[in-house]
């Protein structure tokens, strides 16, 4: 069942995505060379406790994983994807990392995930910079295609037009969420879709919209022994742009916008 939410609820939600991009703002402007990933959750814990939330992801138990999320943050670094645990490993200057961050405010949810270089834009990052940079296009045209009176495949055309366009794989079976109440409601958002196909957009309904890219052009994953980092089959790097959105009636609007 698929909830459309009213004017007031969508800025409810909006209130808990403000909680979310400021919290993503300072890990990033805090990452630096040498630090460990688990103090950048402890940073977000402080953070979104000072914000009256409460963290989303911990103790998140879905039915795939084997145990219980255990972090605040998902922090994934290089070539993991999605739902890298954030432990004692340290950063290192270069790396591509991507956080996801979802909280509750006031029995709502947004959910939002950046990518960045740690260390800056030396020449060396240029190739991560392009991924990053053609993950964040793919997000703001699906982001665009999301209208009153579209479909739900022209999100995903859209996000894949830029995705493809670029030379970039995304990762295979994988893509956005409904969101509101809890952070996982109807429907499934693909990355990929048919023009004019699929679920009617109206206003209320709320989503996140998610493309996670490869730089090496393949969709194959593999996990990690912790059961929920995922990896690049081919050990190339990826990134992972995310906002949570509403569709009023004059169209989209970010509800966790910077």
């Amino acid at each position: 069942m698929i909830e459309l939410k009213t004017p007031g609820e969508l800025d409810a939600m909006a209130a808990a995505g403000r909680v979310v991009a400021r919290t993503l703002a300072a890990l990033r402007d805090h990452a630096r060379h040498g630090m460990r990933l688990r103090e950048l959750n402890e940073l977000a814990a402080g953070l979104i406790r000072e914000a009256g939330a409460k963290p989303t992801f911990l103790g998140y138990h879905p039915r795939f994983a084997p145990t219980p999320y255990p972090a605040v943050i998902c922090a994934s670094r290089n070539d993991a994807v999605v739902h890298g645990i954030p432990g004692r490993e340290r950063l290192g200057l270069g790396d591509l990392l991507s956080i996801d961050l979802a909280v509750h405010l006031d029995g709502w949810c947004a959910d939002s995930a950046i990518s960045f270089v740690v260390g800056g834009n030396g020449d060396a990052a240029k190739v991560d910079l392009a991924l990053i940079d053609a993950t964040e296009r793919a997000l703001q045209a699906g982001i665009d295609a999301a209208r009153p009176g579209r479909r739900l495949g022209d999100v995903g055309a859209a996000i894949s037009a830029v995705a493809r366009g670029a030379g970039f794989g995304m990762l295979a079976g994988h893509g956005g969420h409904g969101i509101g109440r809890a952070m996982h409601e109807a429907p499934h958002v693909p990355n990929e879709g048919c023009p004019g196909h699929g679920l009617l957009l109206r206003p209320g309904l709320t989503f996140a919209i998610e493309p996670m890219l490869i730089a090496g052009g393949v969709d194959d994953y593999r996990h990690d022994p912790d059961g929920w980092t995922l990896r690049t089959a081919d050990g190339s790097r990826a990134a992972h742009a995310e906002h949570t959105i509403g569709i009023a009636e004059d169209g989209p609007r970010v509800l966790t916008a910077p």
